[in-house]
């Protein structure tokens, strides 16, 4: 290997992408069809990958033809099918992570890192036994691998196995204290278990290790959250939620929205009956606007903690400012509203209450096409009630305008509530990137 190459092996070990990506750029300037210098430009392009970077989608794209053109040189080589792997996985397209994982697998039977690979596309898959099978086997190969010990116990926390999980991440931590992606598996871990003081201490180490660990800050987020005994009992919902399918997911949306037309058809059908049903109705309306606002209202407490704001990613900043300033708007309207009596400022007031549902939606969903459509759907709707509070204030509006105020509430109120079935669709959503 050229000594380039040996450099750019280093740089990327360190985690510093930007020199080793020239490293590798001089090294092809002088071979062009070298395949391990095209795979490393590869994992070098990857690792200078940031959603948030406007120049990400020009990256992956870079970095998925130099994996393909590693290939091209040498076809019969695992390390570009791994590379490719890799490519894929960030990528979204889970499929074809599987398949470059099995053609490397194919050419290095023996090699763990593949079997990591494997895991990890298919636990992205949601196929948690695969998963757990392919860290298996590579544990198997080498009883140490770092990264296949914590796929298996994320895989195990994902098949209910948490005790089994807790015990393989602290053995990778007796062996290797100082990896942060374990000490955040093992957060996560903590956390499933309802011990958030435990999970933060590790989420807290791993950045401590490694500060561009996202996967421990968001961990540090969900944990000062678990501290409150509400958003503890929802975490477990949300938790339970994340082991199933999207179909699965669905299934338990739908149902749950049928029971409750069920039992208000039975309430009003059975009136003598409605004091035992309408409390059941309660907690049903109560638990959905729970898992519609509970983690934006919970952003914002954070958001207004002075130690708790630090924690939050720049897209929970943004979601907790939007939701603190529909409340306030919504807590001046109504105010307005006590003083003067003024049925405008109330209709405000509510309005304002009800746009919270989309509002807080929109940080929710992916970067990309279903957060820019749960942004459009919004807009649609803050259209609508804008235009009521207008044709309000004219005046003295002609009937024909004045006509338009019923089927604009209309639409609004039943767009605010439709909201939670499209948040739940855009966010299940995963654009490829």
């Amino acid at each position: 290997m050229n000594v380039r190459l040996r450099r750019a092996q280093l740089l990327l070990g360190q985690g510093r992408y930007e020199p080793a990506e020239a490293e590798c750029r001089a090294a092809l300037a002088e071979d062009p069809g070298e395949a391990e210098a095209l795979a490393l430009l590869a994992l070098a392009l990857l690792g200078r990958t940031d959603e948030q970077d406007p120049d990400a989608p020009r990256r992956l794209d870079e970095a998925e033809r130099a994996a393909g053109d590693a290939i091209a040189a040498a076809p019969d080589q695992a390390f570009p099918h791994h590379v490719r792997g890799r490519v894929m996985l960030v990528r979204r397209r889970e499929e074809e992570a599987v398949a470059a994982a099995l053609e490397a697998i194919r050419f290095e039977p023996d090699e763990p890192d593949h079997r990591a690979l494997l895991g990890q596309a298919r636990f992205a898959q949601r196929r948690w036994a695969e998963a757990l099978a392919a860290a298996e086997e590579g544990l198997r190969l080498d009883p140490e691998h770092a990264a296949c010990s914590r796929l298996r116990a994320l895989a195990l926390v994902q098949s209910g196995r948490r005790e089994e999980a807790s015990q393989t991440l602290r053995a990778a931590l007796a062996r290797n204290p100082e990896d942060p992606a374990t000490h955040t598996a093992l957060g996560w871990a903590l956390l499933e278990a309802r011990d958030p003081q435990g999970a933060l201490t590790h989420f807290q180490e791993a950045l401590r290790l490694d500060p561009t660990e996202e996967s421990a800050r968001a961990g540090i987020v969900e944990a000062l959250k678990a501290r409150h005994r509400v958003y503890a009992l929802f975490l477990r919902y949300l938790m339970f939620m994340s082991k199933l399918t999207p179909g699965q997911q669905w299934g338990i949306v739908i149902g749950g929205y049928l029971a409750y037309r069920g039992v208000s058809n039975y309430a009003r059908a059975h009136p003598e009956q409605a004091m035992w049903v309408y409390p059941l109705i309660g907690l049903y309306l109560a638990f959905v606007l729970l898992s519609w606002l509970g983690k934006p209202l919970f952003n914002l407490a954070l958001r207004l903690d002075r130690f708790g704001k630090h924690a939050l990613s720049r897209d929970q900043l943004q979601q907790a400012n939007l939701v603190g300033g529909a409340l306030l708007l919504a807590l001046s309207l109504i105010a307005v509203w006590v003083a003067t009596g003024s049925e405008l400022a109330a209709a405000g007031g509510i309005g304002a209450v009800v746009l919270l549902l989309p509002l807080s939606a929109i940080h929710s969903c992916d970067a990309g096409w279903p957060r820019q459509m749960m942004t459009l759907y919004t807009l649609g709707l803050l259209g609508c009630a804008l235009t009521v509070l207008a044709i309000g204030l004219l005046p003295a509006a002609p009937p024909a305008v004045t006509g338009l105020i019923a089927p604009l509430v209309q639409v609004f109120l039943f767009g605010s509530l439709l909201s939670g079935f499209v948040a739940n669709f855009l966010i299940s959503a995963r654009p490829r990137r």
